[in-house]
């Protein structure tokens, strides 16, 4: 089983992302899109980031697998995350989350083999994974759980 800090990911800037900078805080993943019913989740996701920045990193990963729901380019899903919702916190290239085309993060992130908690799917858009402070998954939110309710918030 390996951590989540070997992996390194592209950045919607075109950055690198490096998981191990973030060694002692916990990390929440999100597979997010701009034309989804739950694209409003990007303002709790910013709050969060927000109001626990020092032991929290909120990464979001946009993906285009559910219903054609993020279409566009990293520059115009940086631009629209910007303008409409604020968002500061890390946001990745636009990936796969599923499929054959998975990118590996998400397959260590679905595969218990891999992360050592449990195998899963990511169902929709909004789907959120928390590692801990040691890079290590430990819980898997379904999109519906909104990003600033008491049950995520008791898992940071």
């Amino acid at each position: 089983m390996t951590s989540i800090y070997s992996f390194k990911v592209e950045s919607i800037r075109g950055e690198l992302i490096d998981f191990s900078a973030f060694k002692g805080k916990k990390i929440l993943i999100v597979n997010v899109a701009s034309e989804c019913g739950l694209t409003p989740q990007y303002a709790q996701l910013q709050d969060l980031y927000t109001e626990f920045k020092d032991k929290l990193t909120v990464i979001g990963f946009p993906a285009n697998n559910f219903g054609g729901q993020e279409p566009g380019t990293n520059a115009e899903i940086q631009t629209f995350c910007s303008v409409k919702f604020g968002v500061g916190f890390p946001m990745a290239a636009k990936i796969s989350v599923t499929g054959k085309d998975q990118h590996p993060l998400y397959q260590w992130l679905t595969q218990k083999s891999a992360n050592g908690l449990k195998d899963s799917e990511v169902s929709w858009n909004f789907q959120k994974y928390l590692i801990n402070e040691e890079g290590q998954l430990i819980r898997v939110f379904e999109p519906a759980v909104e990003p600033c309710s008491e049950e995520l918030i008791a898992a940071i």
